[in-house]
C-alpha cells in the first residue's frame, strides 16, 4: 500500500520519460465514464423530454370536440426550465481530473487515480508513455470547457465582457453552437474505448499529429513494452572480456 501512496500508477515518479500503468488508467477510464453518461442523460432529457409541466388541478373538460371527434380540454401549463447546478460541478470535478493526470505532483490530488492504482496492485501492469496519454487527457479537458460555456452561456458572457469591458458575447442568449452537445457521446465513445478495449483514441490523434509535424514532441510507441526483456537483450549485446581478448 506505501509503494501505491509513493508511486501511485508510475513505474518511476523520477524517470524520463514517464512511464504509467495502462491497467491503472483503463480502470480510471471506466470510473470517469460515469460523468458523460450522466451529462448524455442530461441531454436527453432536456432535448427530448417534456418541455411543459401541466398543473393537474387547472385540467378540465371544456365540454367540446375537434373535428376528429377528440375531447378538448384546457389546462394551466408552465414552461419547464432546467437547473444544471448539478451538472456543472460533476463536470467542474472531471475538468479537476483531466487537469490532475497531466503530471506527477497533481496526480496526487486525483481520488480516482489512487483508487484505480490500489485496484490495479495485483494485475499485470502494462507500461506506456504518459506523453500521449496526457494529450488525451487534454482533449477531454477541452470538450469539458466548451460543455461547462455551454451549460452556463450567461455566466461565461458576462465573465468575458466584465475582462475585456465590451459587451463581446451575449448574456440573454445561448451563442454556443447547437452541435456542442453532441462532444458528450463523442467522450462517451472515448472513454469507452479506453476503458473496455484499451484503446486509447487520444493517443493514436497524438501520434498522427507527431508524424505529420504538427507536434515535434515525439514519443515512445503505445506498446506493453517488456523491460526486463530489453535489459536482458541488451546485456546480451555487451561483448564480453573474453570476446574482446579473441578480437586483439
Amino acid at each position: 500500500m506505501w509503494q501505491i501512496i509513493k508511486n501511485l500508477w508510475f513505474r518511476d515518479p523520477k524517470e524520463s520519460p514517464i512511464m504509467i500503468n495502462d491497467t491503472a488508467v483503463r480502470i480510471r477510464a471506466g470510473f470517469l465514464l460515469f460523468i458523460p453518461l450522466y451529462m448524455g442523460l442530461t441531454l436527453w432529457s432536456a432535448i427530448f423530454g417534456g418541455h411543459w409541466i401541466v398543473d393537474g388541478n387547472s385540467l378540465h373538460d371544456t365540454l367540446d370536440t375537434d373535428f376528429d371527434g377528440h375531447i378538448i380540454y384546457s389546462a394551466q401549463v408552465i414552461r419547464r426550465t432546467w437547473d444544471y447546478t448539478i451538472q456543472t460541478w460533476v463536470l467542474i470535478y472531471g475538468l479537476f481530473e483531466m487537469l490532475a493526470g497531466m503530471t506527477v505532483s497533481t496526480s496526487r490530488l486525483s481520488p480516482t487515480i489512487l483508487l484505480s492504482s490500489f485496484l490495479a496492485r495485483k494485475m499485470p501492469a502494462v507500461w506506456k508513455p504518459l506523453t500521449p496519454k496526457r494529450f488525451a487527457w487534454s482533449l477531454g479537458a477541452f470538450f469539458i470547457a466548451l460543455c461547462l460555456i455551454f451549460f452556463n452561456p450567461t455566466t461565461f458572457a458576462e465573465w468575458v465582457n466584465g475582462i475585456t469591458g465590451r459587451h463581446v458575447l451575449p448574456e440573454t442568449s445561448n451563442f454556443m453552437s447547437y452541435w456542442i452537445p453532441a462532444l458528450v457521446f463523442v467522450c462517451i465513445a472515448f472513454m469507452w474505448l479506453e476503458s473496455v478495449l484499451g484503446f486509447c483514441m487520444g493517443c493514436k490523434i497524438h501520434w498522427f499529429l507527431v508524424k505529420i509535424g504538427v507536434l515535434k514532441e515525439a514519443c515512445e510507441a503505445c506498446n506493453n513494452l517488456d523491460w526486463d526483456a530489453i535489459a536482458k537483450r541488451q546485456q546480451a549485446r555487451k561483448p564480453t572480456a573474453k570476446d574482446v581478448a579473441d578480437i586483439k
